[in-house]
Protein backbone atom coordinates (compact mmCIF):
# COMPACT_ATOMS: atom_id res chain seq x y z
CA UNK A 1 0.00 0.00 0.00
CA UNK A 2 1.18 3.89 -0.65
CA UNK A 3 0.59 6.48 1.76
CA UNK A 4 1.41 9.62 0.66
CA UNK A 5 0.21 13.25 2.07
CA UNK A 6 0.36 16.58 0.02
CA UNK A 7 -0.16 20.11 0.40
CA UNK A 8 -2.79 21.75 -2.20
CA UNK A 9 -1.90 25.14 -3.50
CA UNK A 10 -4.92 27.59 -4.49
CA UNK A 11 -7.35 26.20 -2.48
CA UNK A 12 -9.15 26.01 1.06
CA UNK A 13 -8.09 22.63 1.93
CA UNK A 14 -4.74 22.59 3.29
CA UNK A 15 -3.72 18.50 3.67
CA UNK A 16 -4.88 15.60 2.15
CA UNK A 17 -3.52 12.14 3.32
CA UNK A 18 -3.87 9.52 0.51
CA UNK A 19 -4.02 6.14 0.51
CA UNK A 20 -3.68 3.75 -2.58
CA UNK A 21 -3.15 -0.13 -3.06
CA UNK A 22 -3.18 -2.14 -6.41
CA UNK A 23 -4.28 0.74 -8.21
CA UNK A 24 -7.75 1.73 -6.06
CA UNK A 25 -7.76 4.84 -4.07
CA UNK A 26 -8.24 3.32 -0.35
CA UNK A 27 -8.67 6.29 1.64
CA UNK A 28 -8.70 10.06 1.40
CA UNK A 29 -8.21 12.18 4.48
CA UNK A 30 -8.79 16.23 3.53
CA UNK A 31 -7.90 18.88 6.67
CA UNK A 32 -9.43 21.97 6.16
CA UNK A 33 -11.69 23.60 3.16
CA UNK A 34 -15.59 22.76 2.93
CA UNK A 35 -15.69 19.48 5.41
CA UNK A 36 -19.00 18.46 4.22
CA UNK A 37 -18.26 18.72 0.35
CA UNK A 38 -14.49 17.36 1.03
CA UNK A 39 -16.24 14.37 3.10
CA UNK A 40 -18.82 13.72 -0.07
CA UNK A 41 -16.08 13.58 -2.38
CA UNK A 42 -13.77 10.97 -0.13
CA UNK A 43 -16.40 8.86 0.11
CA UNK A 44 -16.77 8.74 -3.39
CA UNK A 45 -13.64 8.12 -4.35
CA UNK A 46 -12.66 5.60 -2.29
CA UNK A 47 -13.00 2.17 -3.84
CA UNK A 48 -12.24 3.73 -7.14
CA UNK A 49 -9.18 3.33 -9.81
CA UNK A 50 -6.83 5.91 -9.48
CA UNK A 51 -7.25 6.73 -13.14
CA UNK A 52 -10.82 7.14 -12.99
CA UNK A 53 -10.59 9.16 -9.95
CA UNK A 54 -8.09 11.60 -12.13
CA UNK A 55 -9.97 11.51 -15.21
CA UNK A 56 -13.71 12.47 -13.22
CA UNK A 57 -11.66 15.12 -11.19
CA UNK A 58 -8.85 16.71 -13.48
CA UNK A 59 -9.86 20.10 -14.56
CA UNK A 60 -12.67 21.07 -12.18
CA UNK A 61 -12.38 24.82 -11.50
CA UNK A 62 -13.99 26.20 -7.82
CA UNK A 63 -15.38 29.58 -9.19
CA UNK A 64 -13.05 32.05 -10.14
CA UNK A 65 -10.02 29.83 -9.42
CA UNK A 66 -7.80 27.98 -11.91
CA UNK A 67 -8.20 25.00 -9.80
CA UNK A 68 -10.30 23.15 -6.51
CA UNK A 69 -9.20 20.49 -4.20
CA UNK A 70 -11.06 17.85 -6.54
CA UNK A 71 -8.26 19.25 -8.92
CA UNK A 72 -5.95 19.24 -6.83
CA UNK A 73 -6.02 15.66 -5.91
CA UNK A 74 -6.23 14.14 -9.30
CA UNK A 75 -2.75 16.42 -9.97
CA UNK A 76 -1.26 14.75 -6.71
CA UNK A 77 -2.64 11.09 -8.33
CA UNK A 78 -0.75 11.80 -11.41
CA UNK A 79 2.44 12.86 -9.77
CA UNK A 80 2.64 10.31 -7.77
CA UNK A 81 1.90 7.91 -10.49
CA UNK A 82 4.58 8.97 -12.52
CA UNK A 83 7.26 8.47 -9.00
Amino acid sequence: MTRFEFQPKGVCSQRMEVQVEDGILRSLKVAGGCSGNLQGISRLVEGMPVEEVIRRLDGIRCGHKSTSCPDQLAQALKRQMQA
